[in-house]
This record gives structure tokens, sequence and C-alpha cells, in this order.
């Protein structure tokens, strides 16, 4: 393996996202029109123009992000005039996972939009509890906080646990409010450099979304989905997944475990990725990257100038 091809999740969307590839790429409008006509909403109106509110809901930003990335994939080919060469492994951040599974050939485009347009929906019915992102406290110290105040809460209702391993200095905690709000102020006294309150709708990757997954397990059982082309490094077990069967259990699953992305960068470069790809608006993960294997190289595709920069630079 020498290139990984990693996909954003939700938080990187931002209004204006696409507009350049849907005007100097028929390929890439082909996608946002089709996203249109499978989920019968102006998605691409809220993609150009918001408003933002409206975007960053959270069954709005799932398939508009998933929309983003299937339409840079589309013009990188149609910038080469031929199909892409296969990564040799591909992973996506929560909802990335998707883009993932599309572009290794798992879930056609029609598929992946409708399966996110659930998730997001089901998220978004979960409206329960909280996240906060936790800088500068190692993994070790903070799952073993979350376990205090969770055990002195009791029940789901005081749960709260580590939801994104994000970087070695850079995780998310997640659970209800009360218990986030007491976790982060116990991650301040035992030394986080600082504790950030996150913007979200509800807990997500922690057991308060229980309903949403078995919400995605009802919608997942009616999907057709094939065998991966190349390996996805999941979300839940940062190990690859290459069958139908994995796929179903990891679409489920990864609603209610944490996100392990160090580990799995981690494994993409002991595997040989030497070059991360991120396909989608802005450059979060291409930053967590940097963080996890700084020997890599990065490139990020999110705009017609950047697609047709890495094609050149590529033939």
């Amino acid at each position: 393996m020498t290139t990984a091809w990693i996909f954003p999740g939700q938080g990187s969307q931002t209004v204006g996202m696409g507009r350049d590839l849907y005007e100097q790429f028929p390929a890439a409008r082909a996608v946002f029109d089709e996203a249109d006509a499978v989920l019968g909403l102006p998605l691409t109106r809220l993609c150009f123009e918001g408003p933002e509110a409206e975007l960053t809901a959270t069954e709005n930003a799932q398939p508009a992000l998933l929309t983003m990335s299937a339409a840079l994939l589309r013009a990188l080919e149609a910038a080469r005039g031929a199909p892409l060469e296969r990564p040799g492994a591909v992973a996506g951040h929560s909802l990335g996972e998707y883009s993932a599974l599309l572009a290794g050939g798992a879930l056609d485009f029609a598929q992946a939009l409708r399966l996110v347009r659930r998730r997001g929906e089901l998220m978004a019915e979960a409206h329960e509890g909280g996240m906060a992102a936790v800088i500068g406290l190692a993994p070790e110290p903070l799952e073993q906080l979350c376990r205090e105040v969770s055990e002195a809460e009791g029940g789901t209702a005081g749960v709260v646990v580590v939801a994104n391993y994000n970087a070695p200095d850079q995780l998310v905690i997640s659970g209800s409010t009360l218990a986030v709000e007491r976790a982060s102020l116990l991650a301040k006294e035992r030394g986080a450099k600082r504790v950030i309150p996150l913007k979200v709708s509800a807990a997500f990757h922690s057991p308060l979304m229980q309903s949403a997954a078995e919400g995605m397990a009802r919608a997942i059982e009616g999907a057709t989905i094939s065998d991966l082309q190349v390996p996805l490094i999941a979300n839940v077990t940062a190990e690859p997944l290459l069958t139908a069967d994995e796929v179903r259990r990891e679409a489920v699953a990864q609603v209610t475990a944490p996100v392990r992305w160090v580990a799995s960068v981690q494994r993409m470069a002991s595997d040989g990725a030497t070059t991360f790809l991120e396909l989608g608006p802005g450059k979060v993960l291409t930053g967590l990257v940097r963080r996890i294997a700084p020997q890599a190289r990065l490139v990020n595709i999110g705009t017609a100038d950047e697609v047709r920069a890495f094609v050149a630079e590529s033939s």
C-alpha cells in the first residue's frame, strides 16, 4: 500500500462547498443532481447557499458531505480522463465511513445517500446529551475519569465516555449533559489544557445513541451492500473490513462506539500507507494525520482547483 483515501465527517461542511465542482465538471454536477432526485429535497441549493443552520442540521449535513466527497471522486476521474487507481485502503471519520464505503465499492451512491439521510434522521431524533473536546489529556486518564463520573451518576442518564480518539492529544467525550459537564470540570482539574463544549444536538458515539443504532440495524438490513474492493479500516476496531457482512455490523456498531481515528491512521501507516489523500471540504483529517503519522505525505482535495492540481502533479 502507498496511498490511503480518507473522508471527513460531520463538522467539515461549509456553505458554498461544491459550487465550483458543479460549475466546472459535468460529472460532479450529475452527482449533485442525482442527490436532489434521490432524496427529493434541494440538497444542492442547501450546499451552495445555506442557510448555515439548515446545512449543519445532522440529517442534512450527512448526505451533503457524502455528496461532496462523491462529486470530488467523479471530478478526479473526469480530470484524469480515466478511472482512478485504487488506493491501498479507505477510511472515514464517523459519517465519512460511508464515503469510504462508496469509494471502496461496497455501496452505490443512491444507496449510500439513503443510508446517511436515515442515519442523520435517527441521530437527530435522539436529541439527548452533549459532547466536549478535551485537549492535552492522554486517553487513559480521560477514560478513567469518565468511568468515575459514570459510576457516580449511575445508569445511562449519567453516562459519559470517550467518543472520538482524534489525535494523541485531542479527544472528545460524549454523554448526558450533566455527566459531560462534570467530566469537563474534572478534566481541567487533572491537566487538560482546554475543554471545549461542542455544538451538537446529541451524544454521538455513546450508549445514549442506542435507539439510533437499532434504527440503523433495520435500515442496513434492507440495503444492498457488496464486498469491498479495497480494505476499509473500521472506526470501531481500526481493523480492515472486506465483506458485506462486516460492513453491516460496522454500520450498526459505529453509532454507539467510539471513533478510533488514531489507531486507524496508525494501522494504515503500518500497512504501508505513505500518502493520505483527504477527499472532502476543509482539512480536518489532514491536520489530525499530521499529528498521528508526521512522516506521511498529506494531500487535501476539496475544490476544483485542487482536483486539477492533483491530476497535473500525478500524471
